[in-house]
């Protein structure tokens, strides 16, 4: 059932399992501001408001309120803005609607059949995978020696997990130096230092955070998770996480919704460190060209600005700053600090500068030092697997951001974008944590 509830320029669509009784429509009309709520089939005029495939943050907010009010049975709500001819708008997040109807929340969109590739070349290149000769070649002859061809969820998940993004296959290749192989890839390297030097490292490299040994704790907690019953006083030996979460092409592509992401992911990675831990601060980089924000810096005017494909500079630090501090606050963790640096630079007829910017994500956190480490999986464990409808959003974004921005085209490089959403993420840890 589809209800419409108005209040001055704004009218919300709430969608519910069932006719709203005379006390639900109340309560409604109560949380919209004094809204009055629309019998019509049909609300007439210009709107803009969120597309119809994408459940918003605000809706899983607002449908969690109205379960706290004792409302049941109501699946979404979304608000819609009275528009003007010109008004501008965000693309990715919402549309423009003539009319309001009872199908507002309807889809025409139907899963698609599972598809042979034919020819794997044209394939990575029509849906941006960036797969390389040599991968493509691999593709090939694995479908020759399987006796079939390969379908296309298989190659483009391939296309994912063999992606630079998540191989790093450029930091753990082979290092030829003057015809010379080098002893240990950069990655080799890295990991040198804390092989050394392990010092108070617990673990590292193994896992999507690092731990480091923390102090005892003392925890004020109730004796059972469980069940009612008193808390008491009980202490453990706690570590330390700490993690850093790069979102470079996301940022450059989509500032606010990139970042916010990116936080996000960062927090996601801290809570599945070892086996959970808990996420306390976070902090955010931005490394971006030239703002250009004031005609008063001339080292600003020394190298010509360039058509930015995507956002300027000031669009990024300034959507990127709100996207980081948005999800922290909304999640319920606090950014508490960061830094940001432009930079550009002309070398003979060389231009270098941050065009596809830096954005680093990091934080720290606490856990407890037996759970520090994973447990390995036995024969018969069970493997459970959440989420939800996501269509093309956020799908590819491995595979797209081991390119250059720009280099596939802005229906896959736009496509390849998450959607932030912290309430959901909340959510979800709050379950588990129960």
């Amino acid at each position: 059932m589809i209800s419409f509830f108005k209040a001055h320029s704004t009218v919300f669509v709430v969608k519910s399992k069932e006719l709203l009784s005379e006390t639900d429509i109340k309560k409604l009309c109560w949380l919209f501001g004094d809204a009055t709520i629309f019998t019509e089939k049909t609300v007439s005029g210009h709107y803009i408001g969120p597309r119809a495939s994408m459940v918003t943050p605000w809706s899983t907010n607002a449908v969690e309120i109205t379960q706290n009010m004792s409302i049941s049975g109501i699946e979404r709500i979304e608000s819609f803005h009275i528009s003007a001819p010109d008004q501008v708008f965000d693309p990715m997040l919402f549309q423009k609607y003539t009319d309001l109807g009872h199908d507002i929340f309807s889809t025409e969109i139907v899963p698609e059949s599972i598809k042979e590739i034919k020819d794997i070349a044209t394939y990575n290149h029509l849906e941006g995978l960036s797969l390389s000769d040599e991968e493509v070649e691999y593709l090939e002859n694995l479908s020759l020696k399987m006796g079939r061809r390969l379908t296309d969820s298989e190659v483009f998940g391939f296309s994912q997990v063999n992606s630079e993004h998540c191989r790093h296959k450029i930091f753990n290749g082979i290092f030829n130096i003057d015809g010379l192989d080098k002893d240990e890839s950069l990655f080799g390297m890295i990991k040198k230092t804390a092989a050394k030097n392990p010092n108070e490292i617990v673990s590292a490299y193994k896992d999507n955070v690092a731990f480091i040994k923390g102090p005892e704790v003392i925890q004020f907690a109730p004796e059972a998770a469980d069940k009612p019953s008193y808390y008491q006083k009980k202490s453990f030996k706690s570590v330390l996480s700490l993690k850093a979460e790069t979102h470079n092409f996301p940022t450059t592509v989509e500032p606010f919704n990139g970042a916010a992401t990116g936080s996000g992911g960062e927090i996601r990675d801290r809570l599945a460190g070892g086996q959970g831990s808990l996420p306390l601060a976070g902090t955010a980089v931005y490394m971006t060209a030239y703002s250009r924000l004031e005609t008063s810096r001339p080292w600003e005017q020394n190298v010509p600005e360039r058509p930015w494909l995507y956002q300027t500079p000031m669009d990024i630090l300034i959507k990127a700053s709100n996207g980081a501090s948005d999800f922290g606050n909304k999640f319920g963790q606090p950014l508490i600090a960061g830094s940001v640096l432009t930079f550009e630079h002309q070398e003979k007829n060389a231009i270098q500068g941050f065009d596809k910017v830096i954005m680093l994500a990091g934080g720290i956190g606490y856990g407890k030092a037996e759970q520090a480490q994973k447990l390995s999986p036995s024969a018969g464990d069970k493997i459970i697997v959440l989420g939800g409808d996501n269509y093309r959003i956020g799908m590819g974004g491995a595979a797209v951001s081991s390119a250059d921005t720009g280099a596939l085209g802005s229906g896959i490089e736009l496509n390849a974008i998450q959607r932030s959403n912290p309430e959901m993420q909340k959510e979800w840890q709050m379950l588990f944590e129960h």
